[in-house]
């Protein structure tokens, strides 16, 4: 199978919705002669803190879901859970902070399902490939994935790089998606109580 072109690659990352939003990533450049993984052997390559905090957030999903169906007696019950499930996210949120490199630490201008750009003091060069860690603390969530630079602007006396998910599993794909909607609907909320505010 050819490898798709620039142009091709640029619009698979546009195909999905990003939101701008600014939290922590790390941008470890690959080695020349470092292979970039398929899909099935990412989780070798993964460390096991995102291993496990993936699991989590699945497990949590399957657990919450049966208590919607639930009548209002339960209420107190789902509440009590929720507030563990809580628990269970500060302290994985915690976990996965110490996998956050300083040497390696950018920060993100917007995110999706699609790719991520960061800013940067310094240019990357298109064609280049990186290993990345994006922390989302939104959702007590962190993904390990794969990008390649497709594009690399100057913004006034920086740089904003753009990546695409070369290699990513599907399941933290759609916890971006969902967490690029989550955040969006946060801040939808936020601008109108401010609107109210004013008025």
């Amino acid at each position: 199978m050819s490898e798709p072109s620039l142009e091709q690659k640029k619009a698979q990352f546009d195909e999905y919705f990003s939101i701008a939003y600014r939290m922590n990533v790390n941008v470890r450049p690959l080695e020349d002669d470092e292979n970039i993984p398929d899909e099935d052997e990412i989780e070798e390559r993964m460390p096991y803190a995102f291993r496990i905090a993936s699991e989590m957030a699945s497990i949590e999903a399957q657990a919450i879901r049966p208590l919607r169906n639930l009548s209002d007696h339960a209420e107190s019950l789902a509440d009590y859970l929720n507030h563990q499930a809580r628990k269970i996210d500060l302290m994985m949120s915690f976990v996965l902070h110490q996998q956050d490199e300083p040497k390696h630490r950018f920060h993100t201008v917007k995110f999706g399902g699609g790719g991520v750009v960061i800013e940067s003091d310094t240019p990357l060069e298109v064609g280049s490939h990186a290993e990345l860690k994006l922390f989302l603390n939104e959702e007590a969530a962190a993904i390990f994935c794969f990008g390649e630079v497709i594009t690399c602007e100057q913004a006034e006396d920086s740089y904003h790089i753009a990546f695409i998910f070369n290699t990513i599993r599907e399941q933290d794909q759609e916890l971006l998606v969902r967490a690029s909607l989550h955040i969006q609907t946060q801040q939808l909320r936020k601008r109108a109580k401010e609107k109210r505010t004013r008025s």
